[in-house]
């Protein structure tokens, strides 16, 4: 594990060509947020040439972007010689809405009064992944309304997803032959698979209903058939925080099946249209939430703060951005969420959840393999490389978050990992 504390513009530079595995990094999105100097623009494209030079061939580069500057981070990773492959979306419930009420900006331009209509009770401070966004205890915010035609009007939807860009450095060959040589190319399937449910998942045979093809090939009769995979679901570019807001977006599915009963394949029809597909676990009938189908990384409480015991609490990001607001929030004006300018051990204001990043690492690096994160912020993809066992470089600007993340990475214990598999039952004596 080895943390620089420095410019990524300078830093990369001295790390040689060709010896990095992967890439995996949460880099400035370019909204000024929080009034930072550091996130006026996404990286440039000398910066991600850099990245591309230590990668090796076949090497992923797994890269956030905000939604509003996603367009701009992935042509400028795509302008630096990288093979743009997908982009994966990261959903989740905890985002809070940054827009501008414009209602009560017109009724103070122009002296109106507003009808307080009531207070609206918080619901505690609730530690997260992204920060702290509850009100205090007891508290409430003050609930007020005007009479101008924009009453109601808003200027920012509530943030709920991050894509991340997937790209590859490009080889000579076939996928087979950089693998071999780089050990570089490919995804971790299996590994990153989405485990099936074993309270709901039907492990069964297959059964289907053949009609007749005309010509006397086909004979009506029902065939088994083994399930294609009893590994886990195939990984796919969608990953949600299991919160109630992303979950309640997902039906209620009735089936296991792969096949459900129709009378057509999605292939085109089999004989006469009249073929019907029975479905796995159609006897049962046992469903659950479409949700399980994508991979949940859901953010532990303790997560943010974990390692930093000896450190001192520090204000929040968003109290030095906005102090005025502090005020205003302990009042409860202006529905300000108090929790907003409280202290915290890390006060990094972006800290994604620990086994996200660990399945995103394991994802695209190989066995043992080195990952570089250009921005390293307070540590969360060095803390997911010791629990996966890649080794990890980490480069960051601020020295305070380089102490954090350092911090973090030594404290993580090596329990158990994302994937640790189910202990062997026990057969049963007679």
């Amino acid at each position: 594990m080895k943390i620089i504390c420095g410019d990524s513009k300078d830093e990369l530079k001295k790390i040689p060509e060709n010896s990095v595995d992967s890439i995996c990094c949460d880099p400035p999105y370019g909204l000024s947020f929080m009034g930072k100097k550091w996130d006026y623009d996404v990286p440039s494209v000398e910066i991600w040439k850099e990245c591309l030079r230590v990668l090796k061939p076949g090497g992923y580069l797994l890269s956030f972007a905000g939604t509003r500057t996603q367009h701009r981070m992935a042509v400028n990773i795509e302008d630096a010689g990288f093979e743009i492959r997908d982009m994966i979306a990261w959903v989740y419930g905890s985002g809070f809405p940054k827009s501008h009420n414009i209602g009560k900006a017109v009724d103070k331009k122009l002296g109106n009064e507003r009808e307080v209509v009531g207070k609206k009770k918080g619901q505690g401070n609730i530690p997260n992944d992204r920060g702290n966004w509850g009100l205090k205890p007891n508290e409430s915010v003050i609930v007020d309304k005007g009479n101008s035609p924009y009453e109601g009007w808003g200027t920012a939807l509530k943030p709920a997803m991050e894509p991340i860009t997937v790209a590859r450095k490009p080889f000579k060959g076939t996928v087979a032959d950089n693998v071999l040589k780089w050990g570089t190319g490919g995804i971790n399937i299996d590994e990153c698979r989405v485990k099936y449910d074993s309270k709901n998942e039907n492990f069964g045979k297959e059964v289907r209903d053949y009609g007749e093809k005309a010509g006397g090939q086909w004979q009506k009769g029902k065939q088994e058939r083994s399930v294609p995979s009893t590994k886990g679901r195939f990984p796919a570019n969608f990953i949600h925080d299991g919160s109630e807001e992303v979950v309640g977006l997902f039906p209620e599915s009735k089936s296991q099946g792969h096949w459900s009963k129709t009378k057509t394949t999605g292939f085109g029809k089999f004989g006469n249209g009249n073929s019907e597909y029975m479905g796995i676990g159609e006897k049962d009938k046992k469903g659950g939430n479409a949700s399980r189908f994508f991979y949940c990384a859901k953010a532990s409480k303790k997560d943010r703060n974990e390692g930093l015991e000896g450190f001192e609490e520090k204000d929040k990001e968003g109290k030095n951005f906005r102090p005025n607001h502090t005020e205003k929030a302990e009042q409860g004006e202006d529905g300000n969420p108090f929790g907003r300018w409280g202290k915290i051990k890390n006060n990094h204001p972006t800290v994604k959840p620990t086994k996200l990043m660990q399945y995103l690492v394991r994802l695209v690096t190989p066995k043992g393999g080195t990952v570089l994160d250009p921005f390293m912020g307070s540590g969360s993809t060095g803390k997911a490389c010791k629990l996966e066992g890649f080794d990890f470089i980490g480069i960051d600007l601020n020295e305070d978050y380089c102490k954090i993340a350092e911090a973090r990475i030594n404290n993580t214990k090596i329990d158990n990992t994302l994937f640790a598999k189910e202990p062997e039952k026990k057969p049963k004596e007679e």
